[in-house]
């Protein structure tokens, strides 16, 4: 399907009517639907433009730490009956530094939730958000096109789409670049961005393994890397495993049976013996900060915005924040009759996310930095630091607060979610 609001294949591309709205959302991932859901009571009309089809876009076999946070999110927008019973609820997350004996266990106490967090499938968030967007009346949803963005003439952007049919021309007042870490809206617009590649490279895979996962999540810190382990529905769990480049690369050219070897030793045998569902995944690890988010009729969210080392499962967490929070910030400014682009409205958004994003950057940064090394000092430190965690209950509720989303300025969209939880 190319559109949510269909043009007749027929036509010529010639005679294409142009298409006009008030934000043009490039990216229909996680981030770019949940951000034209949100704007599903606004009243705004919203494009969201994807180069791939429907089908493509939701395969992508990955899965994510998701915050309560992010839940919340998900049940301000009506989402949770659909993604709730399918998605796993960890009852407990561990942290360990290697086969040192303590271990921080966070539980849902801790947070006065009824989880710590959760294990979200790709495609499972996928398939409720392009329900959402394809069933709104307000909102297009083009598959199979591009937008090249060839003007800004007054209060509108002018465009070019390219859909399988032919092209059309797009007019918007605002756009907003959810296409990811290479984005090339962002590069177009010449947007700078600070950070750097990290050491390690990332291997992911899916497992069965012979016991029961308890609903616990772990995230052992070695020092080649932490290994975390995420429980998914159906006694299945991901692995999410950070070594240096060209040791993940190795491990990821070893044949089966000694891939499972190797990563069995940094698994254990709690869980008895491991099946591998899927084939392992490599990317690599880097930490991206744009030094800006918005500029006249263009605002960026997710990665194309941001990008962080995948310690504590927050990249994805951060972007739902992002949507969250232009959702709010344009809502707000259509009900005033503001401009949607100018700079004076966009500011909100930057604001409000990007220092906040800052904020999990570093701690992502210093936590992957801190315990993927063995100088004596360092070790002394965190270890200490795993101690105090474990018995200042505060500490460890103030930590796990700043893992979830709940410091700083939570969006409306998350504390209406919270209050359908509470209300239920």
């Amino acid at each position: 399907m190319t559109a949510t609001h269909p043009t007749p294949a027929t036509t010529p591309s010639s005679s294409l009517s142009p298409l006009t709205v008030d934000v043009a959302i490039v990216g229909g991932g996680i981030v770019g639907l949940t951000l034209a859901a949100a704007l599903r009571p606004s009243g705004l009309r919203v494009a969201v433009i994807e180069a791939q089809t429907p089908a493509a876009a939701a395969s992508r076999q990955r899965a994510y730490a998701f915050s309560p946070t992010s839940a919340d999110i998900m049940k301000g927008l009506g989402l949770w009956p659909q993604v709730g019973p399918r998605i796993s609820h960890f009852r407990q997350v561990r942290l360990s530094d290697g086969d040192h004996p303590e271990v921080v266990t966070f539980s849902p106490q801790d947070l006065g939730d009824e989880s710590v967090f959760y294990g979200a499938e790709h495609g499972v968030l996928m398939e409720a958000l392009q329900g959402a967007v394809q069933a709104a009346a307000n909102i297009h949803y083009l598959s199979e096109t591009t937008l090249t963005v060839t003007e800004r003439h007054g209060e509108r952007v002018i465009g070019t789409l390219t859909p399988p049919e032919g092209t059309r021309t797009l007019e918007a007042a605002l756009v907003v670049a959810a296409d990811g870490k290479q984005s090339p809206l962002r590069r177009q617009a010449n947007i700078d961005a600070f950070g750097w590649q990290y050491w390690q490279s990332c291997i992911t895979t899916v497992l069965e393994p012979e016991g029961d996962h308890q609903a616990t999540a772990y995230e052992r810190f070695w020092p080649s890397g932490p290994f975390a382990i995420l429980p998914l529905p159906g006694g299945r769990c991901q692995v999410v495993w950070t070594s240096p480049h060209e040791e993940a690369q190795a491990i990821l050219n070893l044949p089966e049976a000694e891939f499972m070897a190797e990563l069995e030793r940094r698994y254990g045998s709690h869980m008895g013996k491991l099946k591998r569902l899927t084939p392992p995944a490599l990317f690599p690890v880097q930490l991206m900060q744009c030094d800006r988010y918005i500029q006249p009729r263009l605002a960026l969210v997710g990665d194309a915005a941001h990008s962080c080392h995948p310690v504590g499962g927050q990249g994805l967490n951060m972007g739902l924040r992002d949507a969250a929070a232009l959702a709010e910030v344009l809502t707000a400014a259509h009900q005033k009759g503001e401009d949607l682009g100018a700079v004076t409205v966009l500011r909100r958004y930057e604001r409000w996310r990007r220092w906040e994003n800052w904020v999990i950057l570093s701690f992502t940064d210093t936590l992957t930095r801190s315990f993927s090394n063995q100088i004596p000092p360092i070790v002394a430190l965190r270890r200490l630091g795993l101690w105090v965690l474990n018995h200042v209950s505060p500490l460890r509720h103030l930590a796990l607060r700043l893992m979830t989303g709940r410091l700083g300025r939570v969006p409306k969209l998350a504390l209406q979610g919270r209050q359908v939880r509470d209300d239920t």
